[in-house]
């Protein structure tokens, strides 16, 4: 608002355009004359023309206090105004006809009633601006005059934009302030300045202090903007200018990498907000989370599609390349910086079909839950701590997540591989997609010490089929400390036969098989009693929940509470785990032990799979047989092989049907090993399972084997049988035997050295039988 042409003139001027002023009224205001209307103010041209244009000439902020202050101090009257601070009323119609001789007589003033000014303010809030329809329908309503309603209006308006117009002023007034503070201690800095290097004083020569930190700021986002510019060309398969200016649109169109409609910006939007978010250094981590992933993800493919010289044949039995490490090195440089001391590396590759189209199996992947499931006897635990980046277009292509893992071998020697990593997923081409994983560790700095394995890029490429089928090529790789591995499983670690490609792709083929076989309409089953289909999920349901538990007495993971215990007279092999059972319902309470070991034998781990799941010959190593043959009650098979299968035993003659009990049995195998996990089950309990019924409350405690077959260069079979091979030209297999057993029914009860030596002999005793019915005794 410009005050000076606003009081130049001496009548008609208007404040906003929405107060008159009349040159009488005036007249008496600079006269001295009090017309007692404190919110409508009338004005003297001369003085206060005179005081705005002195003030603005000499400062623009002390003419705008100046005329705030004036506003305050002058009072309004003309002929139009018949309201006092949007409440009161005159009894007439304008200032013409006041008293010319006596300026100070002036005509009553009514003031509105509470009921009326809330009417009006209530109709002011939604329509400050009423027509004349709504001023004549409010007036018979309120009782007023329909000018007396419309003056209100007016004057409410003025009130208001004078409030307003004070807010602005004092805002102003506070920025001023605030610019003159920083001039003055720019000012100041101008005079001394001091290098923030060296601490030395600074010559800056003719560019000021500001300039300078202007300076350093732009070259600092410049070059994170080419860094956002180089990832977005990544993603694209070209390079993206950076000097398309700030208006210059990101978006991107298809590339020939499947990504549709990438946009740096709004897909990952955290990874190009460094120069609005405070949040700097979260950004710049992703950012270098993105440009790993990428990385990580070019290495993935290249590696899955590149034969000789980078993949060699392998000379372990079960594995069929090697990865030749010397032609890695030229071909790829370091991405997670350099292998620590002590570490040694392995590597894997496989290919196989798959019984899953590449949609699921990718968002079987991305789900850390449906992940676990899908491999239960690789992965311990995980779980998604981050997700980066969702996907687009409400797909996964593009989806990127932090996440953590507990992977483990089934064995008490091997210690459990903790591994914090990203995944990130992108879509290729029409059914054919790609999931990477890499560690984090060179970029989140961590205690050396702690970190035991380090995921290189490792993953699978998945292409769609034409028979529903999937075409998956595998990779591992990784670095960890051998130190810490029992040497019975070195070599079966460094030929990858542990972690490795080999066995993620076998589990996954088995598990994919048993949930086809089990979704379909016809269930392979041989059953001496009536089963229902509920009965059957029931069942499968149980048999799962007592593998999972089995697995996790076996090795130590951070999910389970158990503890570890050491006891005089146990052997350095064997690991022993206690912990209560409170109120689970799927366990009795009480205190229960968890023993397991792993040997060597001299047989093929067919022979000895066979051995242990034949129910005929069962009583030659359990002693819950009673010395007596077993019969199959049930049998439901989770797969084309007969090794595949869920099973419910009971003892022939006499033994464990007189006492009440059953065994449940499941039995597993495929190309990376086998297992046979077995359960005492009550009779009235299985009962209500086989008729559809929650089993979840039946209480049970697992035991059984893994039969992992044992690689050439573990030289396990020249130190334990004199010979480079056994029977069959196998190199033997490695057994693990795995107890546990409720040793007191009291929750709250010690643990006795007499428990421990029991569960002690009966592993001792039953790695005895198995060997010597296999005929490889030591």
């Amino acid at each position: 608002m410009s005050f000076g042409g606003l009081f130049e003139g001496g009548t008609g001027a208007r404040l906003g355009g929405e107060i008159p002023f009349s040159s009488p009224a005036m007249a008496a205001a600079g006269a001295g004359g009090n017309v007692s209307q404190p919110h409508h103010r009338s004005f003297t041209s001369s003085a206060l023309s005179l005081a705005l244009r002195t003030n603005s000439e000499r400062n623009p902020m002390a003419a705008i206090g100046a005329a705030a202050g004036a506003l305050d101090s002058i009072n309004v009257k003309d002929d139009e105004i018949e309201s006092r601070s949007g409440s009161d009323n005159l009894e007439g119609n304008s200032g013409d006809d006041l008293d010319q001789d006596n300026p100070r007589k002036r005509k009553r003033y009514h003031r509105h009633t509470p009921q009326q000014i809330q009417e009006l303010e209530a109709l002011f809030k939604e329509c400050p601006h009423p027509d004349e329809k709504q001023r004549l329908e409010l007036s018979k309503r309120l009782c007023l005059e329909s000018r007396q309603v419309k003056f209100w209006f007016q004057n409410r308006r003025t009130q208001m934009k004078t409030q307003i117009e004070r807010h602005e002023n004092t805002i102003l007034r506070q920025e001023n302030d605030k610019l003159r503070a920083e001039n003055m201690s720019m000012r100041e800095a101008m005079r001394n300045p001091i290098c923030s290097n060296c601490g030395s004083p600074a010559m800056i020569g003719e560019s000021s202090l500001e300039e300078q930190h202007l300076r350093i700021e732009n070259a600092r986002l410049k070059e994170e903007l080419d860094r956002v510019c180089t990832l977005a060309g990544k993603f694209l398969g070209r390079p993206v200018s950076s000097t398309s200016g700030p208006n210059a649109s990101l978006e991107l169109g298809v590339g020939n990498n499947g990504f549709a409609g990438l946009n740096p910006v709004a897909a990952l939007p955290e990874f190009t907000s460094v120069v609005s978010s405070p949040r700097i250094d979260r950004s710049i981590e992703r950012s270098m989370f993105l440009e790993l992933a990428l990385g990580a993800m070019d290495e993935l493919v290249k590696m899955a599609q590149m034969e000789e010289p980078l993949w060699l044949p392998s000379l372990d039995c079960g594995v069929k390349e090697a990865l030749n490490f010397d032609e890695y090195h030229q071909v790829f440089p370091r991405c997670i910086g350099m292998k620590p001391s002590g570490f040694v590396s392995e590597a894997s590759r496989e290919t196989g079909m798959v019984i899953i189209n590449s949609l699921a199996l990718v968002e079987t992947l991305m789900d850390a839950t449906r992940w676990a499931d899908m491999f239960p006897g690789i992965i311990a635990r995980a779980a998604i701590t981050d997700i980066i980046s969702s996907g687009m277009g409400g797909t996964r292509n593009g989806a990127l997540q932090l996440m953590r893992a507990e992977l483990q071998v089934l064995s008490p020697l091997v210690p459990i591989r903790e591994v914090n990593f990203l995944r990130f997923c992108k879509q290729h081409a029409e059914g054919i997609w790609a999931v990477v994983d890499v560690s984090i560790d060179g970029i989140r700095e961590s205690n050396p010490s702690s970190v035991s394995c380090r995921r290189l890029p490792s993953g699978c490429l998945v292409q769609d089929m034409p028979n529903g089928y999937c075409k998956v090529t595998w990779v591992e790789h990784a670095e960890y400390d051998e130190t810490r591995v029992h040497r019975l499983y070195r070599g079966l670690l460094q030929s990858g036969m542990g972690f490795g490609a080999q066995r993620w792709l076998a589990t996954l083929q088995r598990q994919c098989e048993c949930l086809a076989i089990l979704m379909s309409s016809s269930i392979i089953s041989r059953d001496n009693s009536a089963i229902t289909p509920s009965g059957r999920r029931s069942m499968l349901k149980l048999a799962q929940r007592m593998t999972a538990n089995f697995c996790a007495g076996i090795c130590t993971s951070s999910m389970h509470k158990w503890s570890k215990l050491c006891a005089p007279g146990v052997g350095e092999d064997v690991r022993v785990l206690t912990r209560q059972s409170l109120d689970d319902p799927g366990e009795p309470p009480g205190v229960v032990l968890s023993a397991a070991t792993s040997v060597w034998l001299a047989a093929s781990p067919h022979r000895v799979f066979d051995f242990l799941r034949d129910e005929r010959i069962r009583s030659e190593w359990d002693i819950l047989s009673n010395g007596g043959p077993m019969q199959e009650m049930a049998h439901i098979a989770k797969g084309h092989d007969n090794g595949n299968a869920v099973s419910l035993l009971r003892a022939a003659t006499g033994g464990t049907n007189q006492s009440g009990m059953l065994i449940l049995q499941e039995t597993c195998m495929d190309a990376s090993g086998s297992m046979v996990v077995y359960a005492p089950v009550d009779i009235p309990a299985m009962h209500v399972v086989m008729t559809g019924g929650d089993s979840t409350y039946v209480a049970l405690l697992p035991s059984g084997f893994i039969i992992i077959p044992d690689s050439p260069r573990n030289g396990n079979a020249t130190a334990r049988s004199g010979s480079p091979t056994v029977r069959g030209g196998n190199a033997g297999c490695l057994l693990t035997v795995a107890f546990q057993i409720l040793v007191n029914s009291l929750p709250t009860a010690k643990l006795t050295v007499e428990s421990v030596e029991t569960v002690n002999n009966l592993i001792a005793c039953t790695v005895q039988k198995i060997k010597a019915a296999v005929q490889c005794e030591s």
